[in-house]
């Protein structure tokens, strides 16, 4: 795992020549930065539509599934075994099964090829699994006392959530959250078939295909190697500044005290 990575950050500060001879430079000596100048020049619009996109996507999924996760894990809710259920069955769809189908919603809609459309497809993707994360923490992380005893102070239900159970939920919000904003940051599959003829809102994953596939930069590999480490990095930052709460937001639903 680790040598292909290292392998991508070496080649995109090599030249084109140096790519180009038999034998490999294990280190950039003589290095350049022109790929990352090329990357940021012509792959910069793609990168902001990504950040853009995956930031809406995942605002929308945590504000749709952390009231969603409070009715399943502490209220009585009819129904809620059903919801449960159904929600892990989500989990099985093909995600080209869903692209199909959104394409006639979006399609009669009117938001194809829009952003718009593509927040709504990934949250789509992200919320099954961003409640099943929130639910397991929910439920054996917040003490119905703790409810009860703000119903006694005069709380009601959105109170409760919104004082007790969303500041004492912080590190499953902050887990939800980063595996929602990854979903929609990789997402490759539903950008190419909801955004077929937008070049304003192509993410970084599509830009990153039609490079490779242009017949004009297939030789210029120290660019492509560049943009694919800048359109690593948000990602890789994510995970190391939130790794102790993604930690604590998985464990936290495991153990009942």
């Amino acid at each position: 795992m680790l040598f292909p990575l290292y392998w991508m950050v070496n080649a995109s500060f090599q030249t084109n020549q140096q790519l180009a001879r038999r034998s490999p430079h294990w280190l950039p000596w003589g290095g350049t930065l022109s790929g990352y100048r090329d990357a940021l020049s012509q792959q910069g619009g793609h990168l902001l539509a990504s950040l853009v996109i995956a930031a809406g996507a995942t605002l929308l999924t945590l504000a749709v599934a952390a009231p969603a996760a409070y009715a399943l894990a502490l209220l009585r809710t009819a129904g809620g075994r059903t919801l449960l259920s159904v929600l892990l069955v989500v989990q099985l769809v093909p995600g080209i099964v869903m692209a199909n189908a959104l394409y006639r919603i979006f399609a009669s809609a009117g938001i194809l090829d829009s952003a718009p459309a593509l927040i709504l497809a990934d949250a789509t993707l992200a919320v099954p699994f961003a409640v099943l994360i929130l639910r397991a923490f929910m439920t054996t992380g917040i003490p119905r006392s703790v409810l009860e005893a703000a119903s006694l102070d005069g709380a009601g239900t959105v109170g409760a959530f919104c004082r007790i159970v969303l500041p004492m939920s912080r590190n499953a919000l902050i887990t939800s959250g980063l595996f929602a904003f990854l979903f929609a940051w990789g997402d490759f599959l539903f950008a190419t078939t909801l955004n077929l003829n937008s070049t304003t809102w192509k993410p970084i994953t599509v830009g990153l295909y039609d490079y490779i596939g242009a017949g004009t930069n297939t030789t210029s590999w120290n660019s492509v190697m560049a943009t694919a480490v800048i359109s690593s990095l948000p990602a890789a930052l994510l995970l190391v500044i939130a790794q102790r709460h993604v930690a604590a937001g998985l464990v936290g639903g495991a153990v009942k005290d």
